[in-house]
């Protein structure tokens, strides 16, 4: 099958002097009680939604925030966002408390050139989700052009990735530009040698990754729960760990397939377990099996040494997903030492790229810094769809634009 090529226009290419700009941006941030705990994604759009408003653009954005299910629930507001947003542009920032309607129209129109709009949760409306075209024509009122900067939705056929660019010319954005030159260089002409360290909990969430990137890397690192289930596929005993059961022959599949493209797959030598999740009483394996009445909770000092020795003088990193259960402190070592691998072997010039919103958590817990990685994907979800070789919804209904 012939392989499709985007054609995407960039925000730079685009005549926008004194234009109004609808921007979809990723404004997913953790939020409690109205306060930001990490403003990663706003920071990672500031580029575009600087140089808009150096064009003297209205900037009209829309984002969401969690999974209001189509209805306004006020604890996933972006109002917060909003204060944030005005805070680190210095431009005023108007919040519309609807994202269609009179009420939205009249905050959009009261706006100057040079100043930004922000519209509540886009997904408070089922339409959204939906791909309503009405609704995306509702949406296009507000602008003379769109730009994409949401990478981390890019992969959602929805109103406002998809629908909307019926309605308006768009392109997309510096992230969104950045997050593609980096995946590109690394899944289409990496600096070998290439390794990719794959985790989190579920085997069936990363088959399709897995079986791609075996076509793909020199080196596949298999940690996190699902390295279990790989585990119990070589018959080693892995005690009470998660296992799904119904993937043996899928975990069986890709171990195969691995010996047969020459990858090195390299599973954990040891681990840390606990007798229940939550204990403070960690332990350490004496090898790959773990004890019938434990439960594995991270890789053990042996993989971690194993892993600094392995990853020396790889030339290309993709780590998504975790190595162990990293939120509790006394489950990250593992993860916070691969962490300072990764980075040890960026700063003598490997390019890498994290992907997911838990690994990029997991690295500044770690005090390593993002600073000292080539690239902190926005887009989880989007980066591994991008890794499996799909095209995605909001980039190709822009490239047929």
């Amino acid at each position: 099958m012939e392989k499709t090529v985007l054609k995407l226009v960039k925000v730079q290419d685009l005549e926008l002097k004194n234009k109004s700009v609808l921007m979809r941006a990723d404004y997913n941030v953790p939020l409690k009680d109205g306060v930001i705990s990490d403003d990663t994604r706003i920071v990672a759009s500031l580029k575009t939604v600087k140089y808009l408003l150096s064009q003297n653009c209205k900037v009209v954005i829309m984002a969401h925030l969690g999974r209001p299910k189509g209805t306004p629930d006020p604890k996933y507001s972006l109002k917060p966002v909003a204060a944030r947003l005005q805070e680190l542009t210095g431009a005023k920032v108007f919040f519309a408390p609807a994202a269609i309607g009179p009420e939205a129209e009249k905050v959009v129109e009261s706006a100057r050139n040079g100043e930004i709009v922000l519209l509540e949760n886009i997904r408070f409306y089922k339409e959204e989700t939906g791909n309503d075209p009405e609704f995306a024509k509702k949406l296009a009122k507000y602008g003379d052009f769109f730009v994409q900067e949401g990478f981390g939705v890019v992969h959602r056929a929805h109103a406002s990735t998809d629908a909307i660019t019926r309605y308006l010319p768009g392109a997309i954005g510096f992230l969104v530009q950045k997050e593609l030159e980096y995946l590109d260089r690394a899944m289409v002409n990496p600096a070998r040698p290439f390794a990719a360290i794959i985790g989190g909990a579920k085997v069936s969430d990363k088959i399709s990754v897995l079986e791609s990137l075996l076509e793909k890397v020199d080196m596949l690192v298999i940690g996190g729960g699902m390295a279990y289930t790989f585990l119990a596929a070589q018959n080693t005993n892995i005690g009470k760990s998660l296992l799904e059961a119904d993937k043996l022959e899928e975990a069986k599949k890709i171990i195969l397939k691995a010996h047969q493209n020459n990858v090195d797959l390299i599973l954990p030598a040891d681990h840390r377990v606990v007798k229940e999740i939550g204990s403070r009483d960690v332990e350490v394996t004496q090898s790959m099996a773990i004890p019938d009445d434990m439960i594995g909770i991270d890789i053990g000092p042996r993989t971690e040494l194993m892993l600094s020795e392995k990853m020396k003088g790889v030339k290309t990193i993709f780590w998504n997903g975790p190595v162990g259960i990293f939120e509790n402190p006394d489950y990250a070592k593992g993860t916070f030492a691969l962490a300072r691998v990764v980075a040890n072997e960026t700063k003598k010039g490997a390019i890498s790229i994290i992907g997911g919103g838990d690994t990029v958590n997991a690295i500044k817990k770690s005090h390593v810094g993002t600073e000292n990685i080539s690239h902190c994907s926005t887009g989880g979800g989007a980066s591994l769809e991008f890794v499996e070789g799909k095209i995605l919804p909001g980039l190709l209904a822009l490239s047929k634009k």
